[in-house]
C-alpha cells in the first residue's frame, strides 16, 4: 500500500513518515507543491495527504489538478488554517478528509486507517469490466469514461450480466433475477437487450454483450 505525503515541514514529514512506515505502509515524500502535482499524477498511490500551504503549487490548486484528472485515490487535507469556509473549500474541490494542524498523531493514523477502510469498500462497489465501469453504490455507469444514462431496468440487467461476467445468463434466469415476481413476456429480455446495447456498445468497437444462440445472453470482452 502505497502513500504520498506532500508536506513542506520536515520534522512533521519525518514524524509522519516514520508513523506510517511502522504501520506497514510505503510512504514517498515530497516537499514542495509542483513535485507533490506531478508525483501524484505520474504514480499511483492509495492515499495522498497533501499540506495546503506549499511552495510552488497551494494544496488547493494540486487538489483540484488531481480531481479534474481523475485520480479517485482518497485525498486528506493538512492545515494550520481552521476557518470552516476552508474545509468546506477543501470538501468542495473534492477532499475526503480534513485535519488542522496542530494535531497528535495517534489521530492522523486513525484517520489514515478509516480512508483505507472506506476506499476498500468503495471501490468493492465498482465492477469494471475493459472499459466499463459500474458503481454499484451510486448506480452510475461509465464506459471510456462517458457517463451513460440507463433506466432503472436498464440498470439490474446491465449489473446482473456483469456480476456473472463470461457466464452465459438464459432468458429465463435473466427474468428471475431482473424482474423477480413482476410479470414479463417472452421478448421482454429480448427488448431490453436491445436497448442497452444500443447505449452499451453501439458507440464502441470492441463489443461487450454478446448472444448464444439458443442459450441466452453473456456480458464479456471477447466476442
Amino acid at each position: 500500500m502505497k502513500i504520498l505525503l506532500v508536506e513542506d515541514e520536515r520534522p512533521l514529514a519525518t514524524a509522519v513518515t516514520r508513523l506510517l512506515s511502522d504501520a506497514g505502509w510505503h510512504v514517498t515524500w515530497e516537499g514542495d507543491g509542483v513535485k507533490g502535482c506531478q508525483t501524484a499524477l505520474l504514480e499511483e498511490f492509495d492515499l495522498v495527504i497533501l499540506d495546503v500551504m506549499l511552495p510552488g503549487k497551494n494544496g488547493w490548486d494540486i487538489l483540484n489538478e488531481l480531481r479534474s484528472g481523475r485520480r479517485t485515490m482518497p485525498i486528506l487535507m493538512l492545515t494550520a488554517l481552521e476557518d470552516t469556509e476552508d474545509k468546506v473549500k477543501g470538501l468542495e474541490l473534492g477532499a475526503d478528509d480534513y485535519l488542522a494542524k496542530p494535531f497528535e498523531v495517534t489521530e492522523l493514523l486513525a484517520r489514515v486507517k478509516a480512508l483505507m477502510r472506506r476506499d476498500k469498500l468503495n471501490k468493492g462497489m465498482v465492477v469494471k469490466i475493459a472499459d466499463l465501469e459500474i458503481d454499484r453504490k451510486s448506480r452510475h455507469v461509465t464506459r471510456g469514461g462517458k457517463q451513460i444514462g440507463l433506466t432503472r431496468r436498464e440498470y439490474d440487467l446491465l449489473e446482473a450480466l456483469a456480476s456473472n461476467e463470461g457466464r452465459v445468463l438464459s432468458r429465463e434466469t435473466i427474468q428471475e433475477r431482473v424482474w423477480t415476481d413482476e410479470e414479463s413476456f417472452s421478448n421482454t429480455v429480448d427488448v431490453f437487450i436491445g436497448t442497452l446495447r444500443k447505449k452499451i456498445d453501439a458507440p464502441f468497437d470492441k463489443k461487450l454483450i454478446h448472444t448464444v444462440h439458443g442459450f441466452g445472453y453473456v456480458l464479456k470482452t471477447e466476442a
